[in-house]
């Protein structure tokens, strides 16, 4: 399963979503994005997926990393962009909360196994 995420930045924060109790990994926090569709590249994939799950839009989409991950029923390929948060106001239609965070803190949040690589990446070149 492909999967595309936003390392998404406002200033020197970078936002984390956590998920619905409804959803797979509920509590768990993690980089918003989803499934890319079928011949969807990554980037439109991106751009799709943070307009339907949070009303929001973002620019400067650089591509940062990829990350596979075996969960016990399935497997995903994350693929990460760093992008910059365009200003509005954000609606949490598949999530249940969200924080700005600076990317010291990020590793004190339960975060979803698959972002796991991509924070401590971060730091790596930080």
């Amino acid at each position: 399963m492909k999967v595309v995420c936003g390392i998404i930045y406002n200033g020197d924060k970078i936002l984390l979503c956590r998920r619905s109790p409804n959803k797979h990994l509920a509590g768990f926090w993690e980089f918003p994005g989803g499934k890319i569709e079928l011949n969807e590249k990554p980037e439109c994939g991106l751009i799709r997926e943070l307009d339907e799950e949070l009303s929001i839009s973002v620019k400067k989409l650089n591509y940062y990393t990829t990350v596979i991950h075996e969960y016990e029923n399935f497997t995903i390929q994350l693929i990460a962009y760093k992008c910059i948060f365009i200003e509005t106001e954000i609606k949490l239609l598949d999530h249940d909360r969200y924080e700005w965070m600076e990317l010291n803190n990020i590793l004190d949040k339960n975060l979803a196994p698959a972002d796991i690589p991509i924070v401590n990446k971060l730091n790596e070149n930080f």
